[in-house]
C-alpha cells in the first residue's frame, strides 16, 4: 500500500485527505493519505522519517513552505517561487520539491475557458499564494500587474517574474490597471473571514475573469459583485482542487479522476 500525506501544523481544519482518498477509491488504487503535525523544529527529521517509512509522497502547507526548501531537491519553478507544496520520493536522489499552486490557477482558469497565453492579468497580493499564481500567469504568457498593500514588496516580486509590474493597492491605481485586464486574481485572504473585497465593485466588468483564491466562503463579495459585472467567475475550491489533482498525477504517474475529487472537496464545503 502506498502512503501519501499532508505535512503541515496545524491540518485538522485540511480538505486534501477526502479529496485524495477519493482518487484512490476512484481508481481502486491501494493507498491511504494521512496528515502529519511536526513542531517546526522538528521539520527535517520529520521528511527524513517520511523517507525512511517509505511514504510515497507529501503535500506541504503552513508553516512549511518556505523552510521545506532547505530539505528537498526542489525544481526549477518551486525555487523561483520560493516555496514547495508536494514532495515526492518516488524518484531516485534526494526528495523532489515541487510548487502545483502555480499550475493549479491555471488548470483553473482554463476549465472556465479562460485564454491565459497574452492576457492582462491583475494579480492583488504578493504573498505566498500570490507569487506562485504570478509566475505560473507569466511562463503561460500573460503580462502580470501585481497589486499589494505594502507597494515595495509588489515591485521586489514584479522584478523576479516575467513580464510584471508592481503597483500599490490603492482603489484608483487598481481600477485603472483592471480598465483593460482580462483575468483578476484575489492573492489575498480579504473575503474569508469578512464580507469584503480587495477591489471596488465598478472597477469589475464583463470583459473580465475572476478567480478568488479564498474557498471558504465559496461565493465571496468579490465574485458575488464580479457575477453581477458580467465577469466569469472562478471560486477557490477550483484552484485547491488542481493543485492536488497536480500532486496526485506527480505522484502516481496516472491521471487524475477529476470529478470524483472535485465532488468529494465540495462536499465539505
Amino acid at each position: 500500500m502506498d502512503v501519501f500525506g499532508l505535512l503541515g501544523n496545524p491540518v485538522g481544519h485540511s480538505l486534501s485527505p477526502p479529496m485524495h482518498e477519493a482518487a484512490y477509491d476512484e481508481l481502486d488504487l491501494e493507498a491511504r493519505y494521512v496528515t502529519f503535525e511536526p513542531a517546526p523544529e522538528e521539520l527535517e527529521g520529520a521528511i527524513d522519517g517520511a523517507e525512511a517509512l517509505g511514504i510515497a509522497g507529501l503535500n506541504v502547507t503552513i508553516p512549511f513552505k518556505r523552510d521545506v526548501l532547505d530539505v528537498v531537491a526542489a525544481d526549477e519553478l518551486a525555487s523561483r517561487i520560493g516555496a514547495v507544496n508536494t514532495i515526492d520520493f518516488t524518484r531516485d536522489g534526494a526528495p523532489a520539491g515541487h510548487n502545483t499552486d502555480a499550475a493549479g490557477a491555471l488548470r483553473a482558469l482554463r476549465d472556465h475557458d479562460v485564454t491565459v497565453d497574452g492576457a492582462r492579468a491583475v494579480v492583488v497580493g504578493a504573498g505566498g499564494a500570490g507569487r506562485a499564481i504570478a509566475f505560473g500567469l507569466a511562463d503561460a504568457g500573460a503580462t502580470v500587474e501585481i497589486a499589494n498593500r505594502t507597494e515595495s514588496t509588489a515591485h521586489e516580486l514584479a522584478d523576479e517574474v516575467p513580464r510584471a509590474t508592481g503597483h500599490g493597492l490603492d482603489g484608483e491605481t487598481v481600477a485603472d490597471l483592471l480598465a483593460d485586464a482580462d483575468i483578476l486574481v484575489n492573492a489575498t485572504s480579504v473575503g474569508m473571514e469578512e464580507d469584503a473585497s480587495p477591489v471596488a465593485a465598478d472597477a469589475l466588468h464583463g470583459g473580465l475573469a475572476v478567480l478568488d483564491a479564498v474557498y471558504r466562503p465559496l461565493e465571496t463579495r468579490l465574485l458575488r459583485e464580479a457575477a453581477d459585472a458580467g465577469a466569469t467567475t472562478v471560486d477557490g475550491a477550483w484552484m485547491l482542487l488542481y493543485q492536488g489533482v497536480e500532486a496526485f498525477e506527480i505522484w502516481t504517474g496516472r491521471e487524475a479522476p477529476v470529478d470524483a475529487m472535485n465532488e468529494a472537496l465540495r462536499s465539505r464545503l
